[in-house]
């Protein structure tokens, strides 16, 4: 008795023909087919990876359109977005390359949709400064410096960050010193811890302003912006008032 196998394999063989069976001219023109798919594989130039330019962002209305009530979502993703964008397919962009213009932009949209939000201030100062460019990290540093004032019992932080930038990564000093008598004035004492309200003394003491220093501290002792003794003491120490 024929098995099922027995049957397949009787119906497939007789659909089999040699390779004899097929014309002459036909095959040549297979040869030639696949010699030329051979050729052209061979000499093309393999696939090259472009970097995409920075897009400019839509306007606020428009994208708390497209958030659908979902504002502080879409601000959250837009900032995955935008931090992951130097990461393309084939290649890395470093941020040196990114318009930071348009960075500015993007982070200035998302801050609008979730005003709360501390995530694009926070990437200004910690993620886009961190580039070997001073122009950049000025740009950023502007950018935290103008939304401070907006909320300065949220964002003193990054205005904080801001200062050691200038001080330590640009080396501007001055810069560093007008950005700590900002964060001083206007950083309220019950959320902005002293040590940073305190900023503006030691840049002063290392640009060997040590006079202002010390008429610095003097002004917040006795308006009461530092009252703990152990505090003062130390301070008066690190100005060499007690001497």
């Amino acid at each position: 008795m024929r098995t099922l196998r027995d049957v397949l394999t009787s119906v497939l063989s007789r659909n089999e023909r040699p390779v004899s069976f097929v014309p002459r001219p036909v095959m040549a023109v297979l040869a030639l087919a696949l010699a030329a798919q051979i050729v052209l594989h061979g000499t093309s130039a393999p696939p090259v990876a472009e970097a995409h330019a920075l897009p400019a962002p839509p306007s606020v209305p428009v994208l708390q359109a497209l958030s659908l009530g979902e504002e502080a979502a879409m601000s959250g993703a837009l900032m995955l977005w935008l931090q992951a964008f130097d990461h393309q397919p084939g290649i890395s962009l470093p941020f040196r390359q990114l318009d930071y213009e348009r960075v500015v932009a993007w982070l200035d949209r998302i801050l609008a949709l979730s005003p709360r939000s501390q995530y694009p201030l926070l990437s200004a100062a910690r993620v886009y400064t961190e580039v070997p460019d001073n122009a950049r990290r000025r740009r950023m540093i502007e950018f935290v410096r103008s939304h401070f004032l907006e909320d300065p019992a949220r964002h003193w932080p990054w205005m904080a960050h801001a200062v050691f930038v200038a001080d330590h990564r640009i080396g501007d000093r001055q810069l560093a010193l007008d950005l700590a008598r900002e964060l001083r004035l206007h950083a309220p004492v019950d959320t902005a811890p002293s040590w940073a309200r305190q900023m503006e003394l030691f840049i002063l003491e290392d640009m060997g302003e040590l006079e202002s220093a010390k008429v610095l501290l003097g002004g917040l002792i006795e308006s009461g912006a530092v009252t703990d003794p152990n505090e003062i003491r130390f301070l008066m120490e690190r100005l060499d008032l007690n001497r």
